[in-house]
């Protein structure tokens, strides 16, 4: 499972965000690794560095499963890390159903 990260001109892409956001990626999805191809990551600052405001930071997750069209799934949140962690976890709901739906018919 190939990990890519993106983040917008707003967000400070460190190696220390990248390497939580790999860590928190395949922790979360590992049970369906053997089935994904490929993770985008997608951060950015929905109201930039000059401006704050309640869940502002927001995490888009494109999943690519092997002979599948994409799965998104979206999350806003206080931080970075709020974000990434609710669009995992929206992920998982969305790789179970799905998986499910293609393991049934199979």
């Amino acid at each position: 499972m190939k990990v890519q990260i993106n983040t917008d001109n707003n967000i400070n892409g460190s190696t220390t965000l990248a390497n939580y956001a790999d860590a928190t990626i395949r922790d979360v999805l590992e049970r369906f690794s053997e089935r994904i191809t490929r993770v985008e990551i997608h951060l950015s600052d929905e109201n930039s560095d000059n401006k704050s405001g309640i869940d502002d930071k927001r995490c888009l997750l494109e999943v690519r499963l092997a002979s599948h069209k994409p799965l998104v799934s979206t999350h806003q949140a206080a931080t970075i890390e709020q974000a990434l962690d609710g669009a995992a976890k929206k992920m998982v709901h969305t790789l179970d159903s799905t998986i499910g739906r293609l393991d049934k018919y199979d």
